[in-house]
């Protein structure tokens, strides 16, 4: 299974017409009512309809591109499940469940686990220690590049090698305004990643020189620009607008770069990738 999800992915790289499917909520209640990362102020105003209009540009997007976006309803009670990938990992139709380390978002877990429970997907692994599904799980088609630090249990990464099969490639994250691998590390295709140093640890810079046969360092202001939490399908990267640099080593290279607004949606702590979760056949 593994191996033929592979394969399928690199065939969609060579052919220049991938096709991804992806889960996203929309950010009807959207607020930054408390502080559980470094980007949260609940003193600056936030505007909800702007939000929308970001959100609704990146689902456009994806459809544009010729994916499909799945919707999970929202939560009244829930501001963040704007950010879908934080609430499960999904890799050959596989899915590891979130438990998350605040509990101002611990019922999310839930509403992702009914929403695949709904949908038909029977191969479910509740999470026992904290892992916040893609924030902190980085799929690298051969391996997964699992973060920890600032909220993924390190403990967790047994559970996600016991679910997926995968080689799990531990790193760990130092710079709190990093708290997520997917504000770090942007997997572009199967042999290709962008990434800040300054979030990794030495031991954890070696890893990823070791498993990417090409690295490209994002500057800290496109990190803050959150750059790298952008989505690849392996041809196209959809990425903030004002990555500017980055956006331009990309090109470059011969990506596609497709650039999206995020700005709102940042003083949460999110960017494209926070809004999508991947759902691998």
């Amino acid at each position: 299974m593994t191996m033929q999800t592979l394969a399928r992915e690199v065939a969609g790289i060579a052919s220049g017409r991938p096709a991804r499917t992806y889960l996203m909520c929309p950010p009807t209640h959207f607020a930054v009512d408390y502080s559980i990362n470094a980007w949260m102020d609940p003193g600056a105003p936030v505007d909800r309809d702007r939000a929308m209009a970001e959100w609704e540009r990146l689902r456009a997007t994806y459809v544009e591109l010729g994916h499909t976006v799945h919707l999970l309803d929202p939560i009244e009670s829930l501001p963040d499940m704007v950010f879908a990938a934080n609430g499960a990992t999904v890799v050959g139709g596989m899915v590891m469940g979130a438990r998350f380390r605040h509990p101002e978002r611990a019922h999310e877990a839930d509403a992702h686990r009914e929403w695949f429970q709904h949908h038909g997907y029977r191969r479910f692994t509740p999470a026992t220690h904290v892992n916040e599904g893609e924030g902190d799980y980085v799929y690298a088609y051969r391996a997964i590049v699992a973060g920890h630090g600032f909220r993924t249990d390190p403990q967790a990464h047994n559970e996600l090698h016991d679910a997926f099969g995968l080689p799990v490639i531990s790193v760990q994250l130092v710079d709190p305004r990093f708290y997520h691998l997917d504000t770090a590390l942007l997997v572009i295709d199967a042999f290709t990643a962008a990434y800040y140093p300054g979030a990794f640890d030495e031991d954890g810079l070696l890893k990823l020189k070791t498993l990417f046969p090409e690295l490209i360092e994002a500057t800290e202001r496109d990190a803050r620009a959150f750059g790298l939490n952008a989505v690849s399908d392996g041809r196209h990267v959809v990425i903030p607008h004002d990555a500017v640099d980055l956006s331009e080593k990309l090109t470059e290279r011969g990506h596609e770069v497709v650039p999206v607004e995020m700005t709102e949606l940042r003083k949460a702590g999110g960017g494209p990738k926070c809004c999508t979760l991947e759902l691998r056949p």
